[in-house]
């Protein structure tokens, strides 16, 4: 008997089995399964670099995976993602007859909601590590969110030119769970680009800056926001969702709490 199991974007992945061969296109979900269930993977991208030393074949990068590399080696499912891979690359695997699970949470429950989906899909238990982000994440782990004061925040993801999170996004809601609301989040698009001049608009009283997917460092980035308060923030714990999510709580607002003029 065969089990339905839809992803984040309502696609059904119906299995004879589990699958035993399993690529993964998005970093985060490459973590995920590694910590679960290891022995599935056989290929990941160039950018999947936890946990350190995984050893699975290379396809490419996130948005221009090399397709050819990830047939030959003939997966029973891809891990892709709305936001970090190609609809035509999701379309172009499928049209070949390989199925793909798609994710794409904008909010913290539904990032662990999913996760527990694509897990179960691969075959896997829930494992402990994804009840361990539940409860930090649950309500009763509120004294964690007041380590962060309520602030107004713009939050940049690139420079050259400059892009910040919009509107419902993973991102947003995690700092939104942490105390600090985003100056962008009215704005028309998920990952609007914005001037310099924009960001001092917003009203914004902190300027928060992660080291992916741009690098931003102590001496790329907050030298153009002379004047407002700056987080550099772990960018794996503010956008990934896997097992990061278990420290992502008492890292962040430690980062945040961090803050200071540069």
């Amino acid at each position: 008997m065969t089990t339905d199991y839809p992803d984040d974007l309502g696609t059904t992945y119906r299995p004879d089995r589990p699958p035993g061969r399993v690529v993964s296109l998005v970093p985060s979900l490459t973590e995920a399964l590694a910590a679960t269930e290891p022995g599935l993977l056989v290929g990941a991208t160039d950018y999947c670099t936890h946990p350190p030393g995984l050893e699975v074949s290379r396809v490419g990068g996130s948005k221009w995976p090399d397709l050819d590399r990830v047939r030959a080696l003939r997966p029973d499912l891809v891990l892709a993602n709305a936001e970090e891979n190609r609809l035509t690359d999701v379309e172009a695997l499928r049209s070949t007859g390989v199925p793909v699970w798609v994710t794409g949470p904008t909010t913290v429950p539904g990032g662990l909601d999913s996760l527990e989906r694509m897990l179960a899909g691969c075959g896997c238990d829930v494992p402990e590590w994804l009840d361990r982000a539940r409860r930090a994440w649950s309500p009763t782990a509120a004294p964690v969110r007041r380590d962060a004061a309520a602030r107004l925040a713009a939050v940049p993801i690139w420079r050259r030119p400059w892009m910040v999170v919009g509107a419902g996004t993973f991102a947003g809601d995690m700092l939104h769970r942490l105390g600090v609301s985003n100056a962008f989040r009215a704005a028309p698009s998920r990952y609007p680009k914005v001037t310099l001049a924009q960001i001092r608009q917003s009203g914004a009283d902190l300027v928060v800056l992660p080291d992916e997917p741009y690098a931003f460092s102590p001496t790329d980035g907050p030298e153009c926001f002379g004047g407002l308060d700056v987080a550099l923030v772990s960018g794996r714990h503010l956008t990934w969702y896997g097992p990061s999510l278990v420290d992502a709580p008492d890292l962040l607002a430690g980062q945040l709490a961090a803050a200071r003029r540069y």
